[in-house]
């Protein structure tokens, strides 16, 4: 029986180890046949505008993980959604809402 994960990644990978094991661990839950949602926040939103990490995230997305960065972090950070690549989405909170509702295991980092 297979599980829904939300995974928020809050942190940026270029300063936090942990930003890159949550995406092995995003990686790994989907191998395991779960759905999973990773969902960027705050500086976690960074690496959706470079093309160096945003290659890792196209990367999970092509492995059937939904990849979302928060609207709004976005816009703090001066990051123009029509720079943000393709197999990422923009997206509200209302993302982390509706998989709480629905019963998604959550895990922050």
């Amino acid at each position: 029986m297979s599980s829904h994960y939300l995974l928020v990644a809050s942190r940026d990978p270029y300063t936090h180890v942990g930003t890159r094991r949550c995406y092995e661990l995003a990686s790994q839950l989907a191998g395991e046949g779960h759905r999973v949602t990773l969902f960027l926040v705050q500086n976690g939103v960074l690496p959706a505008r470079s093309h160096g990490v945003a290659s890792d995230l196209a990367a999970l997305a092509a492995a059937s993980i939904r990849v979302v960065a928060d609207e709004l972090s976005l816009r703090e950070r001066g990051i123009a959604p029509a720079r943000v690549p393709a197999a990422i989405e923009c997206a509200s909170l209302d993302v982390v809402i509706e998989a709480l509702e629905s019963g998604a295991r959550v895990l922050w980092h």
